[in-house]
């Protein structure tokens, strides 16, 4: 668990702004019949041309800037010449490195008129984030984080991914500790200022498992059923939560959710 000085955290903001705004970039370009590759070089341009440098393209071998993943593609899908289809859903993962910080933010998007359940699902994944910043206090423990998103996903009926979790962030994309989306209320470490967690709830309609592509990166419902995810980079800060990814109108991020 590596805690940032006040100074960093404001560093890490700055990245999440250009990450944020990026993002709205491509979000302006969904619709039916844009392919993800396009998508992939709006967001990459977004990013460059605000000083920032894509966190993805690179990382660990992975080709592109954004993480695409459409329908029952959970996390990690590759953009490519695929176009998106009224009633698609898409994730849509970005990252940013910013004066040697990073921030990290996903959403998953309606292409054109979805179905009720589809769009069920959207809501219930975004408000199982909603529940799970709330629950990033200081002084609570990590358990509470993961158990409040699990507890929202299952009420609405949904499941929990399990192959996969949220992290730790800050000069490495990837620090501790790993931020599960199921767990057990007041087990885990203390969540203490100055640490800085991607919390990023990965849903799927149905109980199921992951599979990975031959790409060996796209990671799909082994079932086939959609799934979505949304993720924003929050830092634990004595006055509460601040979501560092969210638009405030100062570019500061702000406390709670």
């Amino acid at each position: 668990m590596i805690l940032k000085r006040p100074s960093e955290i404001e560093i890490m903001a700055e990245a999440a702004v250009i990450n944020r705004e990026a993002l709205e970039a491509v979000a302006a370009a969904v619709r039916p019949g844009v392919s993800t590759l396009e998508l992939n070089a709006v967001a990459e341009d977004a990013i460059l041309s605000r000083g920032g440098k894509p966190a993805f393209k690179g990382y660990r071998g992975f080709p592109a800037t954004l993480c695409t993943s459409v329908n029952e593609v959970v996390v990690h899908g590759i953009p490519d010449d695929l176009r998106l289809s009224e009633g698609d859903i898409v994730s849509i993962d970005i990252g940013t490195f910013y004066r040697g910080y990073a921030a990290d933010m996903a959403r998953t998007f309606a292409v054109g008129a979805i179905s009720v359940e589809a769009q069920r699902l959207l809501e219930a994944t975004e408000r199982s984030l909603t529940a799970g910043i709330e629950a990033a206090l200081a002084g609570n423990r990590l358990g509470d984080v993961s158990a409040a998103i699990q507890g929202v996903v299952e009420s609405e009926g949904f499941w929990v991914i399990r192959e996969f979790v949220g992290h730790g962030i800050g000069r490495e994309f990837h620090e501790g500790p790993e931020v599960p989306n199921y767990g057990r209320a007041g087990t885990g470490p203390v969540l203490r200022p100055g640490l800085v967690l991607a919390i990023e709830p990965m849903v799927s309609q149905k109980r199921t498992t992951v599979s990975i592509a031959n790409d060996g990166w796209t990671a799909s419902t082994a079932d086939g059923s959609l799934a979505a995810h949304f993720e924003h980079t929050v830092a634990i800060t004595e006055d509460g939560p601040r979501v560092l990814t969210q638009e405030t109108g100062t570019g500061g991020g702000v406390h709670g959710a």
